[in-house]
């Protein structure tokens, strides 16, 4: 008879503090998700330019060496905030002026190249069902001129027959002398 499994004892005495480790650590993992970030430091904290562009929220002016906050309710910081020359944001070399100009310039080619694109498609796509239309006239014109000329050439063959079936009396033909006699 088979004995039952048992375990030995010193086996509870390591698993009891693997058991408790793993409790700790999700117990752990839990609370470190409820934790919230610290809150995000003013943008008039940053001293410099580099550290305070990479924040989207943040705005460097050089002419008056201040990080501020970007006026989020216009599109273009107004010259009360900065000059558009002096003002840098997401790019220390960059100036805010080129960079609005350059990503107008950008938006103008893209939106450019599309019209250009839709405007080439339209025209080949209505071209290539003319050219199609054309072609299949073409064809339809070359296969009937191709049934004419054999026609012609069927009307020819039987005539050319027809006069020889008559030169050799073949054919029934009363004004033809050589025609032949009939017995009655």
């Amino acid at each position: 008879m088979a004995s039952p499994l048992v375990w030995p004892p010193h086996s509870f005495r390591m698993l009891l503090p693997a058991l408790v480790l793993m409790i700790f650590s999700i117990v752990s993992f839990g609370s470190c998700q409820t934790t919230s970030a610290p809150p995000p430091s003013p943008c008039s904290s940053y001293k410099n330019c580099d550290t305070c562009v990479p924040h989207a929220k943040c705005l460097w002016c050089f002419s008056t060496n201040n990080c501020t906050d970007y006026p989020v309710t216009w599109l273009f910081p107004p010259a009360s905030v900065c000059k558009l020359a002096e003002a840098r944001w997401g790019v220390c070399w960059l100036n805010f002026e080129a960079l609005v100009i350059t990503l107008g310039a950008l938006a103008g080619v893209v939106v450019l190249t599309i019209a250009v694109c839709c405007c080439y498609c339209c025209c080949c796509k209505s071209s290539s069902h003319t050219r199609f239309d054309r072609e299949d006239e073409q064809y339809a014109q070359r296969r009937e001129e191709i049934r004419q000329r054999s026609e012609e050439r069927k009307t020819d063959r039987k005539s050319r027959h027809d006069e020889i079936r008559r030169k050799y009396g073949l054919m029934g033909d009363p004004d033809h002398p050589y025609s032949k006699f009939e017995n009655e």
